[in-house]
């Protein structure tokens, strides 16, 4: 996707530009006062992110991403259990490439596995399925994982189906991106509670959720990215980068998925260094609407040696649900271990 400008247009263009169209969408009440903040934040942290890119593509960027949050916020998109990207008329999924590009220090960033990669290719072409166990660090992984994905596996990455909390598909400014995305949409475990009128509700829509996707890993050839810790990882107090710890529900759930599908279901760890470009908050936010800060920095992504997922330190327990808490265990550490060698530098 790319941005055309008249010949006409002025050769110098100031960040003033797109701030005075938000401004000017906010007094005609598109967007409210937490979204101008949110926005005029976010694009004085990518202007300084990344001041080799010109102020004309930066701007083209931030007014077609301003367009788009308007009209969720005037007609929110509604999105399917299975959502399939978007490519036609719009190409969402290009531009969420396009908007996340600049931010990636490539020079500096490397993507581990390559054989690992082929095999899963091997899979995929076999009509067998591929289940990517990982971590999770910025809003917008799905992208970067594609961002950096070589040439030859550029057909997976398109094709990933990512497991989704609901933030990411009512959220007017996840939203556009999100529309760019293949996703599997649930409710997040650590918001199941939030409000209790809805519980029961949300249980049965994830459900549902997981009816449709065992008919999907039955079709085969599918490749599905889940974050079992049910969200992203954040500093601690030390302010050192955890990889929060994996749910031993939700690996047994995705486990027993792959069991009861008509294709064979292969399991890959995953792993993902890319907090440094776009941070989650510090703390775990309810409210809707959440501050975005860019970064310019190098991204570093590691495909792993495929599970047995019955052979792990552990197994030997009688007790399922010490077994199931061994499991989590076993492959949270096989994650958090990759993390420790890729970002030591």
């Amino acid at each position: 996707m790319s941005f055309n400008f008249s010949q006409t247009a002025e050769k110098k263009m100031s960040e003033d530009i797109f701030l005075n169209n938000l401004n000017l969408f906010y007094k005609e009440k598109k967007i409210s006062k937490k979204y101008l903040d949110i926005l005029t934040d976010f694009y004085k942290s990518y202007i300084k992110a990344e001041p080799n890119i010109s102020k004309k593509e930066i701007i083209a960027l931030f007014d077609t991403l301003l367009k788009l949050i308007a009209k969720q916020l005037s007609k929110p998109f509604n999105f399917d259990l299975y959502h399939k990207k978007i490519t036609k008329p719009f190409n969402y999924q290009q531009f969420g490439i396009d908007f996340i590009k600049p931010l990636v220090d490539f020079k500096n960033s490397k993507l581990y596995g390559l054989e690992n990669l082929k095999k899963i290719n091997k899979y995929i072409e076999k009509k067998e399925n591929v289940i990517l166990l990982s971590n999770h660090q910025s809003e917008i992984d799905p992208q970067l994982i594609n961002i950096l994905m070589p040439k030859e596996f550029l057909e997976i990455s398109s094709n990933i189906i990512s497991v989704a909390g609901e933030r990411v598909v009512i959220d007017p400014l996840a939203i556009p991106f999100s529309m760019g995305c293949n996703l599997l949409c649930i409710y997040s475990k650590r918001y199941l509670n939030v409000d209790m009128a809805k519980k029961h509700q949300r249980q049965i829509h994830n459900k549902k959720v997981m009816s449709l996707m065992r008919s999907l890993l039955s079709e085969g050839s599918k490749t599905i990215y889940v974050a079992p810790s049910g969200g992203r990882d954040r500093k601690n107090e030390k302010g050192i980068i955890e990889i929060a710890p994996f749910d031993p529900q939700s690996l047994e759930m995705f486990y027993l998925m792959g069991k009861k599908a008509k294709k064979a279901t292969h399991f890959f760890p995953l792993c993902l260094a890319t907090y440094d470009v776009m941070p989650p908050p510090k703390d775990i936010q309810i409210e809707m609407g959440e501050k975005r800060v860019a970064s310019k920095a190098p991204i570093f992504i590691s495909f792993l040696d495929e599970l047995d997922m019955m052979d792990f330190t552990g197994n030997t327990e009688t007790n399922k649900i010490k077994k199931r808490k061994n499991r989590a265990k076993y492959i949270h550490n096989i994650v958090q271990q990759e993390y420790e060698r890729i970002t030591k530098g």
